[in-house]
Order: C-alpha cells, then structure tokens, then sequence
C-alpha cells in the first residue's frame, strides 16, 4: 500500500488539484519533491516573481507567480529561450504571437502568428527581421482571412488578395508598397460580383479598365487616371448596347469626338462635341437605316458647313444637299420619292433651281427668287400656284384640299 501511495503518478494527480500559487510554495525550494511529481521549476526570482517550468525534453512556460500568468512557452536550455517555435503572451493572459527561436534569440527569417490582446489571430506567415515577408495571410475581428499575399519588408508586394467581413473576395491582382499597383486586377462588390478589373497604380485606377453591371455586362471599358475615366473610352446600357464612344476628362465625358448609338445599337452621330452640344468641328449623323443624315461641320451646336440629307417620318427622304454657314445652300427636295426642287437656297429659301411635277416635267424656274411656280403637298395634290418673289409667295392661288375617308 505505501508503494502504491508514494507513486510519482498518484502523488502527481494529487498534485494537480492545488492552486499554482500553493503549488509553487510548496515545491518551490524542494528540488526532491518536485522530481517526485516529475515537475521542474529553475530560475525562480523572488523579487520578480518569474520562474520557468519544464519538463525532461526541454519544453517548459515561464510564469509571473506574482499574476499567475504564462509570459512564454517554448524550449530552453539552461534556463533561457532556445530553438524551435515559442509562444509569447501579454500581460492580460492571452498569446501574443507564436514565432521561431534559434540559440536563445528569434530568428532573423521564420514564420510567426501574431494576436491581438483578446486573443484573436491577426497575422500568421512569414517575417523578416520582425517584419511581415514572404507569403502570409492577415484576419479581421471575426477571424476571417481579411487578406493574403506576399510581403516584402511589412508592405504587401506582389500578388495578393482581399476579402469581405463575410469572407467573399474583393480584390485580387498585384500590390506595391501596400497598394494596389502595376499590373491587372480584379475588383468585386460585397455580393461577389465583378465590378472591375483593369490596371492599377498607386491604389487606384489607372491605364486599361473595365466595369460591369450586376447582370456581367460591360457599363464601361476605355482608359483611367487616378481612378477617374480619363481618356478613350465606351459606355453601354445594362442590355450591352453601346451608348457613348469618345473621350473622357476627370471622369465626366469631354465632349470632343465622340460617337452615339440609339437604343437598337445605331449610329447616330459621330463627331466632335464642345459643353452638352455637337459643337465645332466635323460630324456625322444618322438616320435609323444608318444611313448617313449630315456629314459636315457645326458651329456652336448648329449644323453649319456640309453634305445633309432629311427625312420624313415615313422615313423617306424630302431633302438632299449642302449646307453654308447653318443655311441649306444647294440641294434636291423629294415628295413621296419624286423629285420636286432642285437648285440653290437663299437663308434656307428656294432661290435658283428648277421645280418639277411627278412626271419629271418643269413647271417653274426661279432666278434670284423670282418666278412661277406650282407646289405640291405629300399626297402630290396641287395646293398653290403662282409667282414668288424674293423666294416668298407673291401673286398667285392657295387650294384647300379635303380629304374624304
């Protein structure tokens, strides 16, 4: 019986039942005992309070026996840090970090978890002289990998990612100094869908891009500045139809050259803009056919120099020819596709031209905005008949036509 009661093992598991404070004054100075319950204790201070406990293969924890707290784990070796992975604590309780020793001191590279003081992961990967290097991961306040990537000197470089609180990505590409930087990358919303990817620089948007809508189409893709639209560029409505081509300043469409479609995806306009308005410079517009309506230049948002052509609702042409100075100048005018006037324009009125009936035939002549003249109305019905003068009606006869149904 007195073997079985002075069993290291029975007197151990008694042992373990008394408080560390009582247990320390106990064993404290009793070197035999604690070999009885194959515990070790060394370096204890009795200013300190400090002492370090550790068993035959070198692993032990170093208490504050004044706060019952473990400030380390790890090896030793007579009395002092030593190799492998140690584990530090603050002064509440909780770990701290967990990092790698070598002959008493921490190693220059190796790998490290870093907490906070509640105790939460923060950081776990590589370090370099104390700072994050090489591959690693950072956490947010719910433990969830908040990033992960590559480290030089305690900076993200190189390619990495981030993620949402919820753990859904973010961001993914490449970083310089702790920015998102040179190279291509991707950016999601916190529903994980895809709003941009393209080129970065400084953190934001720079070079070649792309956004998209919800549905994965694209809403923009053409060149940025300092995150900003800035350059060429395109804009397309949430079904993928283009809107807008052209070019952008700080974000706002410069209105220079530019193209705009309708909502069928046409061209209808393609030129030069200056404020909200087709401005100065050259342009061309469309019909619903694409084909070509004005192509010429404009001058403070009005048509002014070039070729035009006009069309009525039925979509058929009634006016072909040029335009001077926002006036037409030469041209042609069409009823139902018949030829009615050719000539030249004064201020937009017939001035020098040739007026025909629907076999082609003359009817009129104007000089100068002088002469007799027949007109016609769309149904081809003969409503005024007379003279001009100064290209206005001057002498002559108005029909009412009725039509019956």
């Amino acid at each position: 019986m007195l073997k079985k009661i002075t069993s290291p093992k029975i007197f151990k598991n008694i042992f373990s039942h008394i408080q560390d404070k009582t247990k320390l004054k106990l064993i404290k100075y009793h070197k035999s005992f604690q070999k009885l319950i194959n515990v070790k204790i060394i370096n204890y201070r009795i200013l300190s309070g400090k002492y370090i406990e550790y068993d035959e293969n070198g692993k032990g924890k170093l208490y504050d026996a004044i706060n019952n707290k473990i400030l380390f784990e790890g090896e030793f070796l007579k009395g002092k840090k030593w190799n492998g992975m140690i584990k530090q604590y603050y002064d509440n309780g909780n770990l701290q970090n967990e990092i790698e020793y070598l002959n008493g001191e921490i190693r220059k590279e190796g790998k490290i978890k870093y907490y906070d003081r509640n105790g939460k992961l923060v950081y776990e990967g590589g370090y370099l002289n104390g700072k994050k290097h090489g591959k690693g991961k950072e956490y947010n306040k719910f433990e969830l990998v908040e990033f992960e990537g590559e480290y030089i000197d305690g900076e993200k470089n190189g390619k990495g990612k981030e993620y949402y609180n919820d753990g859904s990505i973010k961001f993914e590409g490449e970083y310089l100094n702790g920015q998102r930087w040179n190279g291509k990358g991707k950016e999601y919303n916190s529903e994980n869908y895809l709003i941009f990817e393209g080129e970065y620089l400084n953190g934001r948007w720079n070079g070649d891009g792309k956004e998209y809508y919800l549905n994965g189409n694209i809403e923009f893709e053409g060149e940025y500045l300092n995150g900003y639209r800035h350059g060429k560029g395109k804009e397309y409505d949430y079904n993928g139809n283009i809107e807008f081509e052209g070019e952008y300043l700080n974000g706002c469409r410069f209105y220079r050259k530019r193209k705009e479609y309708d909502s069928n995806n046409n061209l209808i306009f393609e030129g030069e803009y200056l404020g909200a308005k087709r401005w100065n410079g050259k342009g061309k517009e469309y019909d619903r056919e694409a084909n070509i309506e004005f192509e010429g230049e404009y001058l403070n948002g009005e048509k002014w120099n070039g070729k035009i052509k006009k069309y009525n609702s039925k979509n058929e042409l009634i006016f072909e020819g040029e335009y001077l100075y926002g006036y037409k100048y030469k041209g042609k005018e069409y009823h139902n596709g018949i030829l009615e006037y050719e000539g030249e324009y004064l201020y937009n009125k017939k001035w020098n031209g040739t007026g025909y009936d629907k076999n082609h035939n003359i009817i009129y002549e104007l000089i100068n905005g002088n002469g007799k003249v027949k007109e016609y109305n769309i149904e081809n019905d003969l409503i005024y008949e007379g003279e001009y003068l100064n290209g206005k009606k001057w002498n002559g006869k108005e029909k009412n036509i009725i039509i019956i149904l």
